[in-house]
């Protein structure tokens, strides 16, 4: 099974359950940035304290302190990762692309989780969340499509996309993850 993984997908498709799946069970490291980004500031690490004050401002952590937190991570991994949720648009990419190809560890296969809107919308409705309407359901999955297509094509171009329907249950997405990750 591959080792450098990505995964992409809209809100709501699965991908940090299926995420954790995999790396649990094919023992690689799980990078979601946000977990990265909680995990510095409750540490009170140089990064987490400028990651903090930024976020207390309600701004956007930067795309350089964002990567210095996963090159941190990555440089001292043999085993494999799984990158969640980064990047999550073109500049990111070809930032992350320079960094891998600095630490010598080219991704390998990136893994798109596709699922219909109205499918996301109900499964999203059913978590329960306060912000979970759906107008701004909706208005995430188009802001996602519109910044995310691009990646989608980028990865298909470079020959390392492969898709899966995400729209099961959890036991088949996963089924249908290990059989596309072989």
């Amino acid at each position: 099974m591959k080792n450098r993984l990505l995964f992409l997908g809209p809100p709501g498709a699965g991908k940090g359950t299926q995420a954790k799946l995999i790396c649990q069970e094919k023992s690689l490291l799980h990078l979601s940035t946000g977990d990265l980004l909680r995990e510095e500031v409750s540490s009170g690490t140089d990064l987490g304290k400028i990651a903090e004050s930024i976020m207390n401002k309600g701004e956007l952590v930067s795309d350089e302190i964002v990567l210095s937190m996963v090159e941190k991570r990555l440089s001292s991994n043999k085993k494999g990762w799984l990158l969640d949720g980064f990047p999550r648009n073109l500049p990111q990419a070809g930032l992350l692309q320079e960094l891998l190809e600095k630490l010598d560890q080219p991704i390998k296969t990136v893994l798109l989780l596709e699922i219909d809107d109205d499918t996301l919308t109900k499964r999203m409705i059913a978590r329960g969340r306060k912000d979970d309407t759906e107008s701004v359901i909706r208005n995430r999955l188009k802001i996602y499509r519109d910044i995310t297509s691009p990646l989608v094509h980028h990865y298909e171009k470079l020959g390392i996309l492969k898709s899966v329907n995400g729209s099961g249950t959890v036991e088949d997405v996963n089924n249908q993850i290990k059989g596309a990750l072989i």
